[in-house]
């Protein structure tokens, strides 16, 4: 989960024209992916309770799926997944968005908590005209997407989570103080170092694709933010440790599916099977040789994952995924009761 910093693997170009074409290069046939198609991109400035934000919408004109919400972590931005698009983007439309306190939109102060993040959520999708999406949340995008569908469950008929857990991992709430004070310092190096070992896994913990390489540019891009990036990162602790990230409330019983990387140690497959077992229809899965980092580790089979559950195609047995568990709060009790 995004508590502190994660920022994407490639540094992606921004596309600040209100709306343009663009043209994939071809994509593989590996795991069932389909050819990409000629897609318009959109973006939209928004105002939600006086505060700016933006969103990206990818057109799909013959989509297979309802349009799909894609919310990254906390300093990912609104281009973070223009690399999986080569894969979602002929199943459906797509939807990524600098929430206000976040990317480029304007900054939020820590007293705005999830269930505003969740509001603005609801204004874009209302403006934007889409009454019914399939939802991904990943990392800290987990945290507002749930509460999203929660409080909003009318909008969602698919729900994917990753890296997801229903608590503040013990590692993290030990490690802001320190993160925090290191930037107050100036100690930009230093805190890098400490995200780094937040958010990746140990290296002898087991084999995870690209994690030297990962590791180098988390550091890297990480030291590189800007001074108004850093303070959006601070003010997003600060919200986390206030707000907290899990609320008890209903989830709506749509197809679900939780997974993480195997060797996740920030937010543990444990923690994301704790999650699972709150939700009425919820899968769990790992994807192997993965971390925490898992959508830039394993790119293309990530995508491949979320797009299958979001058009109803088979996601057992797939070369890339451990087992299938049924945990969902609707399976844990009919098992109860057998």
């Amino acid at each position: 989960m995004d508590w502190f910093a994660v920022v994407p693997f490639v540094a992606e170009p921004s596309m600040r024209t209100s709306l343009t074409a663009a043209q994939d290069s071809p994509s593989t046939q590996r795991y069932g992916s389909v050819p990409p198609a000629p897609k318009q991109v959109e973006e939209r400035s928004l105002v939600f309770e006086g505060f700016a934000y933006t969103c990206r919408i990818v057109h799909q004109d013959a989509p297979r799926t309802a349009p799909l919400v894609l919310l990254g972590g906390s300093s990912q931005n609104r281009y973070s997944w223009q690399g999986h698009e080569r894969w979602l983007s002929p199943l459906c439309t797509l939807i990524t968005v600098d929430l206000p306190g976040y990317g480029t939109s304007d900054f939020l102060p820590a007293r705005y908590g999830i269930d505003f993040l969740a509001a603005a959520i609801k204004h874009m999708l209302v403006e934007s005209g889409m009454p019914q999406v399939n939802l991904f949340g990943g990392c800290f995008g987990e945290v507002v997407g749930l509460r999203f569908a929660q409080l909003h469950p009318e909008f969602v008929t698919r729900i994917v989570f990753c890296g997801a857990a229903k608590r503040l991992p013990p590692i993290y709430t030990d490690a802001v103080p320190r993160l925090s004070h290191a930037l107050g310092r100036g100690e930009i190096e230093a805190a890098a170092d400490g995200l780094v070992q937040l958010f990746m896994s140990n290296p002898g913990a087991g084999k995870v694709r690209k994690h030297a390489a990962v590791a180098r540019l988390l550091q890297q891009q990480f030291v590189n933010q800007t001074p108004d990036e850093i303070k959006k990162a601070v003010e997003h602790n600060t919200r986390l440790m206030t707000h907290g990230c899990y609320e008890p409330l209903p989830v709506p019983d749509v197809p679900s599916l939780v997974f993480t990387g195997e060797y996740d140690s920030l937010c543990t497959p444990q923690m994301g099977r704790e999650l699972a077992e709150t939700m009425p229809s919820a899968l769990f899965t790992t994807i192997k040789e993965a971390d925490h980092l898992v959508t830039v580790e394993r790119r293309q089979e990530s995508s491949d994952l979320i797009g299958r559950f979001c058009t109803d195609r088979p996601i057992d047995d797939l070369p890339y995924c451990n087992a299938v568990e049924s945990l969902g709060a609707g399976a844990v009790h009919a098992t109860a009761c057998r």
